[in-house]
């Protein structure tokens, strides 16, 4: 089968399945704690969190094996231009080009929508959403099959590019998704964007921190910094941006009548 049937064919099954599966979720652990205090979903969350490792952990089990490998058609790694001895492949094209096509059409439903603007109603307030005749239940769970269909489909892209995966693989990853949308502004989707970038150029400078200490022999306390610490500072970036800016990057400040 041509490699990029295959690939469409993966990302509309992991779409279809992650979305429904978010469903169900919705339904099981979020939708009886709608009134709970906003404490109790958090932790609903981490106990789902934890569900979904630890079945992908026995389904690796059954298999004899803690990580899964994914074969990426040949096609795919195959080089498309070399740009100062960086060869950008297939996949890395292939990467970007589905990540842009789904954020602009994401963005298009939620900011330009009939459905985006109900959505955005309950997300303001749920029983005024409500009293428009607007059916908060099903448009959370619709926002949770959204959700959880671009989580699929960020997971085929994640693969094409880590071939190895285990149970743990999107544990760091979601952290850095969720870091870059509090530092570009909750609510805004190009400010998640930018958060990510952001998050990505601090990362990588300090990814070759060390190398600075090689030509500049007054920084020698730089070798000290090693690739290895380039999470921890992409994080102290965000600190420092949510001290400064707590709105993040593109977020706006918000007045609660009391």
């Amino acid at each position: 089968m041509n490699p990029y049937v295959i690939f469409v064919i993966a990302l509309v099954v992991a779409m279809l399945i992650c979305g429904l599966l978010n469903i169900v979720i919705e339904r099981l652990a979020y939708r009886p704690l709608r009134n709970a205090p906003k404490l109790v979903p958090l932790i609903s969350a981490i106990g789902v969190s934890f569900i979904l490792q630890d079945l992908l952990r026995l389904f690796e089990g059954v298999q004899g094996r803690f990580d899964l490998a994914v074969n990426v058609p040949a096609a795919f790694n195959a080089n498309v231009v070399t740009i100062l001895d960086n060869n950008i492949q297939v996949k890395d094209v292939l990467l970007v080009v589905v990540a842009a096509v789904m954020l602009f059409g994401l963005n298009r439903l939620v900011n330009h929508s009939k459905t985006g603007r109900a959505i955005r109603a309950v997300a303001q307030d749920r029983v005024t959403a409500g009293l428009m005749g607007i059916d908060s239940n099903r448009m959370i769970a619709l926002t949770f099959m959204i959700g959880g269909a671009l989580g699929g489909l960020g997971g085929v892209l994640f693969a094409m590019k880590f071939p190895n995966i285990n149970a743990y693989s999107g544990t760091i990853p979601g952290t850095k998704a969720f870091s870059a949308a509090v530092l570009g502004g909750i609510g805004s989707i190009p400010g998640a964007v930018l958060g990510g970038l952001v998050l990505g150029v601090v990362e990588n400078f300090l990814g070759v921190l060390s190398s600075f200490a090689l030509v500049f022999p007054k920084l020698a306390f730089l070798a000290a910094i090693k690739s290895e610490y380039k999470d921890v500072g992409a994080f102290i970036a965000l600190i420092v941006i949510l001290i400064f800016k707590p709105s993040g990057l593109l977020g706006r400040n918000t007045t609660e009548k009391v």
